[in-house]
């Protein structure tokens, strides 16, 4: 699905409006439908935002027109994708009076805010499935009935103001689905796969038991083709499953760029979603353990200290999930296995993913419970620390500016977690959605 734009032109369209226009078809043709060119102030019709590929003085005394536009703006006025410098003044202009703009500065950022603007298109007529049953109900539920993501003012919030539809069905029949599924149908999946991915010290059972979750959810998802993401309450309510959905999730991704939901937390799966379909960067979800928080994260991860740093303790993070990392895809890893599970809340055939991503410049990012805003830290992943026979055998420590102010901003233990600096495209990305980008 591509984003469609409506191009605007001012009083007295000229040969270089058309020029340019007929230079951003050609540019931006894999990410978006060029409608027919209105003129600025005329009615528009059903599209995802305007585009202007020229900008000229009649601009500051049109001001009332660019109000009444309720469309994202674009100013792409350059043959090469870009704004022009010479538009910066009227964009600062529109900008003083309250006309927010989206004017990138490369064609890359040019083609993400593209691809923003049809995913944002996309999620209009988009699903996605959640397995549960009565999430809060089971195992730790002094913890679990915590969470906002399992209320119903958090579903019908995010649908509002996204358009998609949440799905629910049962996490028990699924996982008695799984159970039934032949031993031969799960040694026929396997050896697709073999020779691509890692295995640890894990048993026959436990490999078959994974790979038949990944085969129910793989015939779910057949049923219907608007599912864009998919989740299970797969550590709560975990007495329903004799394993772990995490090979799945990996095998899923792999095959057709499934979007996966830990603990079935849709608001994890709609930033997923948002960023990765967007930016096309690689993404995990992750629990985050600030330094500052000492004794109440270091008991819950099961370990005796936060690893030694250099510089300030305050600035740093651990980061870890269901033992390890997290779940990661292996072709976001350098380094990927599977192995057994660390976690007692799940079956003792269960599996987790140890995996690492790539050291370095590292974004950290999630949507607020309003869904009005998103917040972002960028930071380096300085390293991993193990911790024999703890629930963190294979962490990350992230290093971030302020580790304080990330205290008085953060909305949740899950986090995103992201390869690269990505603030800039972020931003841009805000603008698309409508959202606030609060950096931590």
């Amino acid at each position: 699905m591509k984003a469609r734009l409506v191009p605007l032109y001012f009083p007295n369209r000229d040969e270089d409006f058309n020029k340019q226009l007929a230079s951003l078809r050609t540019l931006l043709a894999e990410a978006c439908e060029f409608l027919e060119p209105v003129a600025l102030g005329s009615p528009l019709p059903e599209a995802e935002a305007v585009i202007f590929p020229q900008m000229l003085g009649d601009a500051y005394r049109m001001l009332d027109a660019f109000k009444a536009i309720d469309l994202p703006i674009l100013v792409i006025t350059s043959e090469f994708g870009t704004v022009l410098m010479w538009d910066w003044e009227i964009v600062a202009y529109l900008r003083s009076a309250g006309v927010q703009t989206i004017a990138p500065p490369s064609l890359e950022q040019t083609r993400k805010v593209c691809r923003a603007l049809a995913v944002k298109r996309d999620l209009r007529s988009s699903r996605f499935l959640v397995f549960q049953d009565n999430p809060g109900e089971g195992f730790q539920a002094e913890i679990f009935k915590r969470f906002y993501w399992w209320e119903a003012e958090c579903i019908q919030r995010l649908q509002d103001k996204f358009g998609l539809t949440i799905e629910k069905k049962s996490f028990e029949k699924l996982a008695t689905a799984a159970k039934h599924i032949p031993d031969e149908e799960a040694a026929a999946a396997w050896q697709a796969w073999q020779s691509r991915l890692n295995l640890g010290d894990i048993s026959q059972r436990q490999l078959y038991s994974a790979l038949k979750i990944y085969l129910a959810v793989k015939r779910e998802l057949a049923q219907r083709d608007d599912v864009k993401s998919v989740g299970i309450n797969c550590l709560n309510e975990s007495r329903y499953s004799d394993t772990t959905p995490c090979l799945a999730w990996n095998m899923l991704y792999e095959e057709m760029g499934m979007i996966w939901g830990c603990e079935a937390d849709i608001v994890v799966m709609l930033t997923k979603y948002l960023i990765h379909k967007s930016l096309g960067v690689p993404i995990m979800m992750t629990n985050i353990y600030p330094f500052l928080m000492g004794q109440a994260a270091l008991k819950h991860e099961r370990i005796p200290n936060f690893p030694e740093v250099e510089g300030n303790p305050d600035d740093y993070i651990l980061v870890a999930h269901c033992g390890y990392l997290g779940v990661l895809p292996v072709s976001f890893s350098t380094e990927w296995a599977l192995r057994d599970k660390v976690l007692a809340i799940v079956d003792d055939n269960a599996t987790a993913i140890d995996a690492r991503l790539p050291e370095g410049n590292m974004t950290l990012a999630k949507l607020h419970p309003s869904f009005e805003k998103m917040t972002v830290a960028e930071g380096q992943l300085v390293g991993y620390t193990q911790y024999a026979g703890s629930d963190c055998r294979n962490g990350g420590v992230i290093r971030i500016s302020d580790g304080h102010k990330l205290l008085d901003t953060v909305t949740s233990h899950h986090y995103l977690l992201m390869t690269g600096h990505n603030l800039v495209d972020i931003k841009n990305l805000g603008k698309v959605f409508g959202l606030e980008i609060e950096v931590i």
